[in-house]
């Protein structure tokens, strides 16, 4: 859905999703103006959402930092950092857009909504960090952090079981079929090494074209880190399928 304006009515369904009801509802519709709409509109710069976005990286940071704190108390400074860089790097962002479906709510200009913009994961993670800063803003940071805790509780918690690596294959799928409406193929190129110690080499196709190659030490480790692969080559360069 396309919306030229946005109201209070509209965000209905994304305030019982992050459990908050704006004070100032400006702030929310400048979270999803994108710069290439406020461009195409005439409208001055500080009107897009990329100072909330600055803001929001910023608060996003911060309350993680804290929450990883208060998780992991026995944490080394190098884990916390490399648990930090997982849930906040572009795929984790993307993965929290999608649940909160926030591409419904895009205010674009016209090349980008032609280019599949709402289904962009580097969009929909700016856009996450926006909508952070605009609840900064509004609420400050205590309400703030507590919302960041819901939205990324299921992330932390594969950290506590050692799962820290996002499902790329699940967030692939659903981007291409967002963008393209089909499915990712995977196919197993080769098994390298003996038996106790193989290492499987697996290539992403999609629409018949081979976007991607990885290894892992298991069929479902390569598929992951293929998966990942594929979504970043897409990320940079979608006109390639």
């Amino acid at each position: 859905m396309t919306y030229t304006l946005l109201n209070e009515f509209h965000f209905e369904e994304l305030s019982k999703l992050l459990n908050y009801k704006f004070k100032n509802s400006q702030l929310l519709v400048q979270a999803f103006r994108h710069s290439s709409y406020a461009n195409e509109h005439g409208e001055n710069s500080l009107t897009n959402n990329e100072r909330l976005e600055f803001l929001g990286d910023a608060a996003l940071d911060l309350a993680i930092s804290d929450i990883l704190m208060e998780r992991f108390p026995n944490a080394r400074e190098g884990d916390l950092s490399k648990y930090r860089a997982i849930l906040v790097d572009e795929v984790g962002l993307y993965a929290v857009a999608l649940e909160l479906n926030l591409g419904n709510y895009l205010l674009l200009g016209k090349g980008e909504e032609k280019t599949g913009g709402r289904e962009k994961p580097s969009i929909l993670a700016n856009t996450v960090e926006a909508l952070i800063g605009a609840i900064y803003l509004d609420a400050g940071f205590d309400v703030t952090k507590e919302i960041i805790s819901r939205l990324f509780a299921h992330y932390i918690d594969q950290l506590e079981t050692e799962q820290i690596t996002h499902d790329f294959k699940s967030i692939l799928q659903e981007y291409t079929q967002h963008i393209f409406k089909t499915l990712p193929k995977y196919k197993l190129i080769k098994e390298i090494g003996p038996p106790h110690d193989k290492i499987f080499r697996m290539s992403l196709i999609i629409k018949d074209v081979t976007l991607a190659e990885a290894e892992g030490k298991s069929k479902k480790e390569a598929e992951q880190n293929v998966a990942r692969e594929a979504l970043l080559c897409l990320q940079n360069n979608q006109d390639i399928l």
